[in-house]
């Protein structure tokens, strides 16, 4: 990508950074980006630099928030949802399914990686849970190595309270033909079949 002038060049090497972005469509990015008008460019360019600084991460649930009250926080429920990453939460609460309390973790434990779930992120959730005089967590993690590790430790750490323990539903995708699901799919589909 030589040919193009060196500001063009850094822009479209910042858009590969992102996920899905490949060199075309960083390219196609970028000179998109130079049609756009001073002021568009500009708030653009703002929203950026300030992005990391705006954001807060709520102290009880780690839920990304843009003012010092929580919205999440403030429901009165007896569940609590734990979720992996701020934007699980917030596509939870596009489901409108689920009215209760949420805690993030911000990561899953990965002994790969050396990931692990840090003390001070338990003990605030078990906090958490005390506080708000839980009756039942929901573990809401990925059908993943890494996902069913961080289940299965977090069963352990909260096995000594009087807590239902539940984690989400994995099986067949809704309008799927069994034909075309794979087999891990369809062993857990059938594994956590209910009554009907």
């Amino acid at each position: 990508m030589s040919k193009y002038p060196l500001k063009l060049q850094t822009l479209s090497q910042f858009l590969r950074k992102l996920p899905g972005i490949g060199s075309k469509t960083a390219e196609r990015l970028s000179f998109e980006l130079i049609k756009w008008n001073e002021n568009d460019l500009n708030f653009f360019s703002e929203t950026l630099s300030s992005l990391k600084s705006s954001l807060l991460k709520c102290p009880e649930c780690n839920a990304l928030i843009d003012h010092e009250s929580c919205p999440f926080c403030q429901k009165e429920s007896q569940q609590l949802c734990i979720l992996a990453s701020p934007k699980d939460l917030f596509a939870l609460e596009e489901t409108s399914s689920y009215q209760g309390i949420y805690f993030v973790l911000d990561h899953l434990l990965s002994p790969l990686k050396s990931c692990q779930i840090e003390e001070p992120v338990i003990q605030k959730l078990e906090k958490l849970i005390l506080k708000k005089e839980t009756k039942e967590v929901i573990i809401a993690l990925d059908s993943t190595l890494e996902g069913d590790a961080t289940a299965l430790f977090l069963k352990n750490r909260l096995k000594k309270y009087p807590l239902k323990i539940s984690r989400l539903a994995f099986g067949l995708p809704v309008g799927s033909s069994l034909e075309y699901v794979d087999e891990g799919t369809l062993t857990r589909a059938f594994v956590g079949r209910q009554n009907f």
